[in-house]
C-alpha cells in the first residue's frame, strides 16, 4: 500500500511540481528544477511528458562527451529546504515530502562515524547560520547546500534507484594482432562511475568484463583476436519498480 502511495504521489508531482520546469529560465533550469525533474522522472520510469522529456534529455547530455558528468547531480535539488530567504516558491519542499515519509523533525543526513569507523549515524541535514544543529525555524536557518550528495538522509530502500545508477566510460579499448608471430595485443582505459549511500558521485577504473550485457561494440573483445577500436559512454539504471533502462553513447 505504502509503495502504491508514494507511486501515486509521485505521478502527482509530476503533473504539479514540475509545471514550473516547462516555463523556468534556462539558467534556473539547469540548476536546481532540472535535477528535481531527473530525480522524479527516473524514479517513474520516465513517463512521457514534456518535464520528463527535458529531463531525460538533459540526463543523456551529461554522459555525451566531453566532458562525461553525473547524469543525476541529486545535490542540485536540495529537497530538504522548507524555508529559502529569496524564494516564495516552495517546489523543493514539495519534492521533499513527496518522496520522504512525513518529518516530525529537521530532516537528517547519514553520516559516518570519526577515527576510520564505517558505520553512519543520522545528523541534522540543515544547519543554523552558526554552525551547529537544531530543530527548524523561519529565520533561525540559514541555507547550507551539501555540494556533493543530496542535503536529506536517502539510505532507505525507497531511493535504491538512485544507487542503482551506473556509468561505464569506455575512454578507449582496443585489440589487434601485432608482432611477427601475430600476438594478440589488448589495451582499454574505463572508469565506471557509481552513486554512494548518499547519492555522492565517484569514478573508479574498471575492465571491459565488467560492462553490461546491453552494451554493443565490444561483444568480440577476448574471442580470438579479431581488430577492434571502440569508444563510448554507457548509462544503465532501474527505476522505482527496479525496470532496467539504459543508454549508450558511441563515438
Amino acid at each position: 500500500m505504502l509503495r502504491s502511495l508514494r507511486m501515486y504521489s509521485l505521478s502527482a508531482v509530476l503533473a504539479l511540481s514540475l509545471t514550473n520546469v516547462v516555463f523556468a529560465t534556462r539558467s534556473h533550469a539547469q540548476t536546481y528544477q532540472i535535477d528535481c525533474a531527473i530525480l522524479l522522472c527516473l524514479s517513474g520510469g520516465w513517463p512521457a511528458s514534456v518535464p520528463c522529456a527535458r529531463a531525460r534529455a538533459e540526463f543523456i547530455r551529461r554522459i555525451t562527451p566531453w566532458p562525461v558528468e553525473p547524469p543525476l547531480q541529486i545535490w542540485r535539488c536540495p529537497m530538504g529546504v522548507s524555508y529559502l530567504n529569496d524564494q516564495t516558491e516552495s517546489d523543493y519542499g514539495r519534492i521533499y515530502d513527496i518522496l520522504s515519509d512525513e518529518r516530525k523533525g529537521p530532516p537528517l543526513q547519514s553520516v559516518p562515524l570519526r577515527d576510520g569507523n564505517t558505520a553512519t549515524v543520522p545528523e541534522n541535514a540543515i544547519l543554523r547560520g552558526n554552525g551547529s544543529s537544531g530543530a527548524m525555524s523561519q529565520g533561525d536557518f540559514a541555507l547550507h547546500l551539501i555540494q556533493d550528495r543530496a542535503d536529506i538522509d536517502i539510505s532507505g530502500q525507497e531511493f535504491n534507484f538512485v544507487r542503482s545508477i551506473r556509468v561505464f566510460d569506455v575512454r578507449f579499448a582496443r585489440q589487434h594482432e601485432s608482432g611477427r608471430d601475430g600476438d594478440c595485443s589488448r589495451s582499454a582505459n574505463m572508469y565506471l562511475g557509481t552513486y554512494g549511500t548518499q547519492g555522492g558521485f565517484s569514478w573508479a577504473r574498471t575492465s571491459p568484463a565488467a560492462l553490461p550485457d546491453a552494451h554493443v561494440g565490444l561483444e568480440r573483445w577476448g574471442y580470438n583476436c579479431p581488430d577492434i577500436y571502440h569508444r563510448s559512454v554507457f548509462v544503465e539504471w532501474r527505476d522505482y519498480d527496479g525496470n532496467y533502462g539504459f543508454e549508450q553513447v558511441s563515438y
